[in-house]
Protein backbone atom coordinates (compact mmCIF):
# COMPACT_ATOMS: atom_id res chain seq x y z
CA UNK A 1 0.00 0.00 0.00
CA UNK A 2 0.87 3.36 -0.73
CA UNK A 3 1.70 5.68 2.41
CA UNK A 4 2.36 9.34 1.78
CA UNK A 5 3.26 11.92 3.85
CA UNK A 6 1.45 14.89 4.81
CA UNK A 7 2.33 17.50 2.50
CA UNK A 8 1.28 21.62 3.06
CA UNK A 9 -2.55 22.41 4.01
CA UNK A 10 -3.93 23.09 0.35
CA UNK A 11 -7.27 22.46 -0.27
CA UNK A 12 -9.46 23.52 2.78
CA UNK A 13 -8.82 25.83 5.53
CA UNK A 14 -10.09 23.14 8.08
CA UNK A 15 -6.28 22.98 9.54
CA UNK A 16 -6.70 21.70 12.84
CA UNK A 17 -8.96 18.73 11.64
CA UNK A 18 -6.52 15.43 11.21
CA UNK A 19 -8.05 12.22 9.88
CA UNK A 20 -8.24 11.14 12.54
CA UNK A 21 -11.26 12.82 14.00
CA UNK A 22 -13.39 12.31 10.83
CA UNK A 23 -13.00 8.58 9.52
CA UNK A 24 -14.81 5.84 10.49
CA UNK A 25 -13.18 3.66 12.64
CA UNK A 26 -12.58 -0.29 13.00
CA UNK A 27 -13.16 -1.05 9.00
CA UNK A 28 -14.51 -4.13 7.74
CA UNK A 29 -12.55 -6.93 6.33
CA UNK A 30 -12.97 -9.86 4.38
CA UNK A 31 -10.76 -12.58 2.99
CA UNK A 32 -9.38 -13.02 -0.44
CA UNK A 33 -11.39 -16.06 -1.29
CA UNK A 34 -14.57 -15.28 0.20
CA UNK A 35 -17.36 -14.88 -1.98
CA UNK A 36 -18.67 -12.09 -3.60
CA UNK A 37 -22.07 -12.85 -2.14
CA UNK A 38 -20.64 -13.08 1.21
CA UNK A 39 -18.83 -9.62 0.64
CA UNK A 40 -22.00 -8.21 -0.03
CA UNK A 41 -24.16 -9.56 2.73
CA UNK A 42 -21.58 -7.94 5.06
CA UNK A 43 -21.71 -4.91 3.18
CA UNK A 44 -24.73 -4.94 3.79
CA UNK A 45 -24.88 -6.42 7.50
CA UNK A 46 -22.03 -3.24 8.56
CA UNK A 47 -24.03 -0.68 6.47
CA UNK A 48 -20.73 0.32 4.27
CA UNK A 49 -20.12 0.57 0.62
CA UNK A 50 -16.19 -0.53 0.57
CA UNK A 51 -14.40 -3.48 2.49
CA UNK A 52 -10.61 -4.11 3.32
CA UNK A 53 -9.42 -7.38 1.18
CA UNK A 54 -7.08 -9.35 3.19
CA UNK A 55 -5.14 -12.67 2.17
CA UNK A 56 -3.20 -14.24 4.92
CA UNK A 57 -1.49 -11.19 6.91
CA UNK A 58 -1.52 -8.85 3.88
CA UNK A 59 -4.17 -6.08 2.77
CA UNK A 60 -4.47 -7.09 -0.74
CA UNK A 61 -6.65 -4.13 -1.40
CA UNK A 62 -10.27 -2.60 -1.20
CA UNK A 63 -13.62 -3.98 -2.62
CA UNK A 64 -16.63 -0.90 -3.24
CA UNK A 65 -20.18 -2.32 -3.45
CA UNK A 66 -19.67 -1.04 -7.57
CA UNK A 67 -16.67 -2.91 -7.75
CA UNK A 68 -18.85 -6.36 -6.33
CA UNK A 69 -21.38 -5.45 -9.68
CA UNK A 70 -19.04 -3.88 -12.23
CA UNK A 71 -16.12 -5.97 -12.22
CA UNK A 72 -18.09 -8.60 -10.76
CA UNK A 73 -21.59 -9.83 -11.70
CA UNK A 74 -22.15 -7.34 -14.80
CA UNK A 75 -19.09 -8.87 -15.90
CA UNK A 76 -20.55 -12.09 -15.78
CA UNK A 77 -19.10 -13.48 -12.74
CA UNK A 78 -20.89 -15.67 -10.39
CA UNK A 79 -21.97 -14.55 -6.60
CA UNK A 80 -19.75 -17.59 -5.82
CA UNK A 81 -16.74 -16.17 -7.21
CA UNK A 82 -14.01 -15.01 -4.81
CA UNK A 83 -13.84 -11.40 -3.86
CA UNK A 84 -10.38 -10.70 -3.81
CA UNK A 85 -9.77 -10.58 -7.64
CA UNK A 86 -12.27 -7.73 -7.90
CA UNK A 87 -10.27 -5.19 -5.66
CA UNK A 88 -9.55 -1.90 -7.28
CA UNK A 89 -5.66 -2.44 -8.49
CA UNK A 90 -4.12 0.49 -7.16
CA UNK A 91 -4.53 1.12 -2.90
CA UNK A 92 -3.28 4.25 -1.33
CA UNK A 93 -3.97 5.32 2.11
CA UNK A 94 -3.43 8.49 4.19
CA UNK A 95 -2.26 8.68 7.77
CA UNK A 96 -4.40 9.11 10.71
CA UNK A 97 -2.80 12.20 11.58
CA UNK A 98 -2.86 13.91 8.11
CA UNK A 99 -4.95 16.99 7.60
CA UNK A 100 -8.07 16.95 5.80
CA UNK A 101 -6.88 18.68 2.88
CA UNK A 102 -4.17 15.82 2.22
CA UNK A 103 -6.68 13.22 2.16
CA UNK A 104 -8.90 15.53 -0.33
CA UNK A 105 -5.85 15.73 -2.22
CA UNK A 106 -4.95 12.01 -2.69
CA UNK A 107 -8.52 11.56 -3.41
CA UNK A 108 -8.29 13.97 -6.53
CA UNK A 109 -5.28 12.54 -7.69
CA UNK A 110 -5.85 9.02 -7.43
CA UNK A 111 -9.47 9.29 -8.62
CA UNK A 112 -10.63 7.12 -5.63
CA UNK A 113 -13.38 7.71 -3.08
CA UNK A 114 -12.14 6.25 0.06
CA UNK A 115 -8.67 6.33 1.79
CA UNK A 116 -7.70 3.35 4.14
CA UNK A 117 -6.53 5.25 7.18
CA UNK A 118 -3.28 4.17 8.48
CA UNK A 119 -1.92 5.06 12.06
CA UNK A 120 1.75 5.73 13.14
CA UNK A 121 2.56 1.91 13.49
CA UNK A 122 1.55 1.13 9.93
CA UNK A 123 -1.52 -0.91 11.34
CA UNK A 124 -5.03 0.10 9.38
CA UNK A 125 -7.08 2.21 11.91
CA UNK A 126 -10.16 3.11 9.65
CA UNK A 127 -11.41 4.60 6.31
CA UNK A 128 -12.45 8.17 5.77
CA UNK A 129 -14.53 8.49 2.32
CA UNK A 130 -15.30 11.75 0.49
CA UNK A 131 -18.57 11.89 2.55
CA UNK A 132 -16.48 12.09 5.97
CA UNK A 133 -14.70 15.21 4.31
CA UNK A 134 -18.01 16.89 2.75
CA UNK A 135 -19.36 16.68 6.39
CA UNK A 136 -15.87 17.83 7.77
CA UNK A 137 -15.88 20.86 5.22
CA UNK A 138 -19.13 22.08 4.93
CA UNK A 139 -21.75 20.31 6.72
CA UNK A 140 -24.92 22.05 4.60
CA UNK A 141 -23.75 20.38 1.53
CA UNK A 142 -25.83 17.93 -0.79
CA UNK A 143 -22.87 15.46 -0.07
CA UNK A 144 -23.19 16.05 3.54
CA UNK A 145 -26.66 15.55 4.03
CA UNK A 146 -26.64 12.33 1.74
CA UNK A 147 -23.53 11.08 4.17
CA UNK A 148 -25.25 11.52 7.11
CA UNK A 149 -28.75 10.24 6.51
CA UNK A 150 -29.71 7.11 7.10
CA UNK A 151 -28.78 3.81 4.94
CA UNK A 152 -31.11 2.86 2.42
CA UNK A 153 -31.08 -0.95 3.66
Amino acid sequence: MKNTDNPANTATDNTDTTIRDIMTPDPVGVYFDQTVSETARIMRDAQVGAVLVVSGESLTGVVTDRDLVVRGLAAGGSPDDPVGPLCSPKLVGVAADADVAHAEQLIMENAVRRLPVIDAEGQIVGMVSMGDLAVSANGDSPLAAVTRAAPNV
